[in-house]
């Protein structure tokens, strides 16, 4: 498996849209709306590939809107995503179609951006619903059922489990609502089956951190089973850790569908994942922003598919 390191490429990109944030709109783009896009980190394949959808659809649509593409340097970089919604903000873009780092932390800059007039979309994670009512926030979730998509990755593994098996879960960043969500698909899964879960760590969405508590896992667990990873990045890190410790025996179960991990579907290394339709996220969530300022009503939120891979 080949880790690429954080580029110095990515760096200047990421330097680059920030430097673009801070432009006001130009009078040429006062004619039709302009859209932001505010992703996690474009070091994740996934959100790579949500930025390719959205840039897809964003130059077949040149007439209707203008895009921007944000993205930060990792999954738990609050402050950088915080300073791209203000800056968006003060650009004086039309809308923001984000998906936010934390659950709750992204809400009060949230909603000084609506307050300033400028529509929320949220997608991919979705915004703690009570601390948005508390602050007065209203932005509508176009997304997947995350806990179901997560069970059901988890129930091609549970169909080869016997009661009393040993599973661990590596989740995401905890205080992420999809990453709740996830690992709660997982435990359902698992109860169901009767499977004995050892360990629930947070691997930070991060496939290095993964691959350490997969290490870890492994020797602290020589009976062990499966590790059900919430996204596939980690997934990954746990392949490399049970290579490593020749224990090709243990299972690996995924979400995402990133193609990094279609190869090791194809072979056997990971069981399954979950595909929810990454490069056309970010799109559902523009078209949803497009409709709203174009006059229609504010739609309620928004369930989108979510398919499991599996050999």
């Amino acid at each position: 498996m080949k880790i690429t390191p954080f580029s110095s490429a990515f760096a200047a990109l990421v330097l680059s849209l920030s430097f673009l944030g801070c432009s006001p709109k130009s009078d040429e783009a006062d004619s039709k709306p302009e859209v932001a896009l505010v992703m996690k980190s474009l070091a994740n394949e996934f959100f790579q590939t949500m930025s390719k959808g959205a840039e897809d659809h964003a130059a077949n649509n040149t007439e209707s809107y203008s895009l921007i593409v944000n993205g930060i340097k990792n999954e738990t970089d609050l402050g950088q995503q915080l300073n791209l919604v203000e800056q968006m903000v003060a650009r004086g873009v039309d809308a923001i179609v984000i998906a936010p780092a934390d659950s709750k932390a992204l809400i009060p800059a949230l909603k000084r951006a609506t307050d300033a007039g400028v529509l929320v979309i949220n997608i991919d994670n979705r915004l703690d619903k009570t601390a948005a009512t508390q602050a007065g926030l209203n932005a509508p979730f176009v997304g997947p059922d995350n806990r179901a998509g997560a069970k059901a990755a988890a129930s091609v593994l549970t169909e080869q489990l016997q009661s009393g098996d040993q599973v661990a879960i590596i989740e995401g960043v905890p205080t992420a609502f999809n990453g709740q969500q996830r690992r709660l698909g997982f435990e359902d899964a698992l109860k169901e089956s009767g499977a004995k879960i050892v360990s629930v760590q947070a691997g930070n969405w991060e496939m290095a951190k993964a691959n350490t508590i997969a290490a870890s896992l492994l020797t602290a667990h020589p009976n062990l089973k499966a590790i059900l990873c919430a996204n596939d990045s980690m997934a990954l890190g746990a392949v490399a850790a049970i290579q490593a410790a020749g224990r090709t025996e243990v299972k690996v179960v995924g979400f995402d569908n990133i193609s990094a991990i279609q190869p090791m579907i194809a072979d056997g290394r990971v069981l399954a994942t979950a595909d929810q339709h990454g490069d056309q996220l970010a799109v559902y969530g523009i078209e949803a922003a497009l409709a709203i300022l174009a006059g229609e009503q504010a739609p309620a939120d928004r369930t989108t598919a979510v398919d499991v891979i599996s050999k």
